[in-house]
C-alpha cells in the first residue's frame, strides 16, 4: 500500500499547486445549473476523505464490517461549501489527503484483505477500498483542474 500511499501524496501535491491558482470567483462557477462548482467538487472530495477515514481505520481493527454508504449530494447541499472560503477548503483537503496518505502507508499487509460491505454493496477489500479511492480523487479532480493528468501521478 506504500506505492498507493505516494500516488496519492504525489498527486495532492501536484494538484494543490493548480488548485491554488483558481480565484473565488472561478471556483464558485457552475458549469451547468446542476453541476457542481470547484469548490463543491473539493467539498465532496472533503466529504470522500472522511467517509473514507473512517473506512480506513475501523478496518484494521474488524476482519469484516458493514458500513452505509452516503448521500453524496445531501452531503455537499448541507455543507454549503459554496459559501466556504476556496482557500480554507483547499487547504482542508491538501490535510485531510496528506493524513490519508500517511494511513494508507503503514497498513499492515495482513489487514488489507478485510472486507467492508458499503451501503449494502458485496463486500470489498480494505486494500481495494483505498486503490479505489485515489481513483475516485483523481476522477475528480480532473472535472475539477481539465488540464490536469490524473494519469501521469
Amino acid at each position: 500500500m506504500k506505492k498507493t500511499a505516494e500516488e496519492l501524496r504525489s498527486t495532492i501535491e501536484a494538484a494543490t499547486t493548480q488548485l491554488r491558482a483558481i480565484t473565488e470567483a472561478e471556483s464558485q462557477e457552475r458549469p451547468a445549473p446542476t453541476k457542481w462548482s470547484k469548490k463543491e467538487i473539493i467539498g465532496h472530495l472533503i466529504d470522500s476523505a472522511a467517509n473514507n477515514h473512517q473506512r480506513f481505520v475501523r478496518l484494521q481493527l474488524s476482519d469484516q464490517l458493514s458500513l452505509p454508504g452516503y448521500e453524496q449530494d445531501g452531503w455537499v447541499s448541507m455543507q454549503h461549501y459554496q459559501n466556504e472560503s476556496w482557500e480554507q477548503l483547499v487547504q482542508l483537503w491538501r490535510s485531510y489527503n496528506l493524513h490519508l496518505a500517511h494511513v494508507m502507508a503503514d497498513v499492515p499487509e495482513d489487514k488489507l484483505e478485510n472486507t467492508c460491505a458499503i451501503g449494502g454493496d458485496a463486500p470489498v477489500t480494505l486494500g481495494f477500498i483505498m486503490t479505489d479511492y485515489v481513483r475516485h480523487l483523481k476522477h475528480h479532480l480532473k472535472q475539477a483542474l481539465p488540464d490536469f493528468d490524473p494519469m501521469s501521478r
